[in-house]
């Protein structure tokens, strides 16, 4: 059936296109609470970056909080330690505490998709024959 006006609306094939494109980025909303300049703080900060740097196909949303500048943010979210990285969306909730050094388990609490892995190398082994 034909539009009037097929300039202003889009194909269910190119929505369908669309919503695939979309589909493997989905959007990370993460808070990291550091205290100031501190090792700690600046190394969780590198830390996320990296990954987030290495995982191009999802869309990352990340707000750093500083307690010392924004105390009350802190107590809203009960932050007991730092620095602490929440994840917010997607769903579930997760809380890390730490520098986020753990790379591997960093992933695995966000939820990525760990980066594909060569395959395992076979060794050639030598069959050693008694006489």
């Amino acid at each position: 059936m034909p539009r009037k006006n097929g300039k202003d609306k889009v194909s269910a094939t190119e929505a369908m296109e669309q919503a695939l494109a979309r589909q493997g980025k989905e959007k990370y909303v993460l808070k990291l609470y550091i205290t100031g300049m501190t090792a700690r703080s600046q190394q969780a900060l590198r830390n996320i970056e990296k990954i987030i740097k290495e995982n191009p196909d999802n869309n990352f949303d990340l707000e750093v909080i500083d307690i010392y500048q924004q105390p009350t943010l802190a107590k809203g979210d009960q932050i007991i330690a730092v620095p602490t990285l929440i994840k917010k969306l997607p769903a579930p909730l997760r809380r890390l505490i730490g520098d986020l050094s753990q790379e591997d388990r960093i992933i695995l609490g966000l939820d990525l998709k760990p980066k594909s892995s060569p395959p395992p190398q076979t060794q050639n082994k030598k069959r050693v024959r008694n006489e």
